[in-house]
C-alpha cells in the first residue's frame, strides 16, 4: 500500500543540513514521467507532508500540484504532474497532457522519474516531449525492490546513452532511500534568487482543492480497478468557523450505473470514504472537519471543455 504522509521525525529530506552561509536560492523542479512510477510518493517524501494523492491506479495526479520545501538557503518549488497520457483520448486526457507540457518549459531543472531497471516506450515520450537543453536529473526510483543495490549500475550505463542527463540518483520514495542525495543533486540547478514562500509553507495550493483532492483519492484506493474513469470531485461548499472546517464534497460520476458503485451497499462505500479522507484533512489542516459527502451523475463531463474548467481544471 502507498504510504501515508511522513512525519518530521522520519523524513530524511530533514537530514540535509541547513546552510547558515552563502546565495540564497529558489527554483522550480518538475516531477516528470509515465503514470505510475512514484511522482506524488516523491514530492509528498521530499516536502515531508501529504500535498499530493497517491494510489496504485494510474491517472490518479490529474491536476499540477505545487510542493515547497525550504531548508537553510535553499527553496525547492516541486511542481508534481499527471503521468503523460496515451489513453483515453478525451479533452480531460488532453488537459493532463498540457499541463504535463507546460510544466516542463516553466521550471529550472526537471526530474525524470523513471523504474528501476525499466525504461519503455511510456517512458521514452515523456523524454520526448523535455525542451532542448533543459537540465533533466533521472530519478531512478524503486531501488528498494533490488535485491542487490548493485544491480541498478547497468541500468545506471544503459540510460546514460539515452539521454545527456545532468545527474542520476537512485532512489526509494516510498522508503526515503536516498532522498538527501537528491535534494543535494537538486540543490546545484536552482538559481540565486530570493525565496517566494514563507519558510512554513508546503503548497500553494488552497485548501478547498486539497480537499477534493483527498476525497478522490479514497475514492481510488476503495475502488481500485472498479473505479470509472469519468469520475472527479467537486467541493460546493467550504466553511471555516473558528478550529472547524465544514466540507461539502460532490463525486461527479458520468453514467448513472456508476452512482450506486461509488456509495456501496448500504452507503458502506461513502462512509468509509468520508471517514478516511476526513483523518487526512484535520491532520493537514490541523483543526476538526465536518464533511459530508453526496454522488452526482452530470454526462459527458470528461470530454467537455467548458465542465472542465467549472470543475477546476485549467
Amino acid at each position: 500500500m502507498p504510504e501515508a504522509s511522513p512525519d518530521s521525525s522520519d523524513n530524511p529530506a530533514l537530514a540535509v543540513e541547513a546552510t547558515v552561509a552563502g546565495p540564497v536560492r529558489t527554483g522550480y523542479i518538475a516531477i516528470v514521467g509515465r503514470p505510475n512510477v512514484g511522482k506524488s510518493t516523491l514530492l509528498n517524501r521530499l516536502v515531508g507532508q501529504k500535498v499530493s494523492i497517491v494510489s496504485r491506479k494510474p491517472q490518479t495526479t490529474r491536476h499540477r500540484v505545487t510542493g515547497v520545501f525550504t531548508e537553510g538557503n535553499d527553496q525547492f518549488i516541486f511542481v508534481d504532474t499527471p503521468g503523460f497520457q496515451t489513453e483515453h483520448r478525451n479533452a480531460l486526457n488532453r488537459n493532463m497532457n498540457r499541463t504535463v507540457t507546460q510544466a516542463l518549459v516553466d521550471v529550472d531543472v526537471i526530474a525524470l522519474v523513471v523504474e528501476c531497471e525499466r525504461f519503455g516506450p511510456a517512458d521514452k515520450q515523456v523524454l520526448d516531449l523535455i525542451p532542448p537543453g533543459a537540465k533533466v536529473v533521472l530519478v531512478i526510483n524503486k531501488i528498494d525492490l533490488l535485491d542487490n543495490k548493485r544491480e541498478v549500475l547497468p541500468f545506471l550505463a544503459q540510460m546514460a546513452e539515452v539521454y545527456p542527463f545532468a545527474d542520476m540518483v537512485p532512489i526509494s520514495a516510498q522508503r526515503g532511500k536516498n532522498a538527501p542525495e537528491l535534494l543535494r543533486t537538486l540543490a546545484k540547478f536552482l538559481p540565486e534568487a530570493p525565496h517566494i514562500f514563507g519558510e512554513d509553507d508546503i503548497t500553494d495550493r488552497s485548501e478547498r482543492f486539497l480537499a477534493a483532492e483527498f476525497v478522490r483519492e479514497k475514492l481510488f484506493r476503495l475502488l481500485g480497478e472498479e473505479l470509472p474513469y469519468g469520475m472527479t470531485v467537486e467541493i460546493e461548499k467550504f466553511e471555516v468557523e473558528g478550529r472547524m472546517r465544514k466540507i461539502y464534497a460532490a463525486v461527479i460520476v458520468d453514467k448513472a450505473g456508476h452512482k450506486a458503485m461509488v456509495i456501496g451497499k448500504g452507503g458502506e462505500h461513502l462512509k468509509r470514504i468520508s471517514t478516511e479522507a476526513r483523518i487526512d484533512m484535520e491532520k493537514l489542516f490541523d483543526s476538526k472537519v465536518y464533511l459530508e459527502i453526496w454522488v452526482k451523475v452530470k454526462s459527458g463531463w470528461a470530454d467537455d471543455e467548458h465542465a472542465l474548467k467549472s470543475l477546476g481544471y485549467d
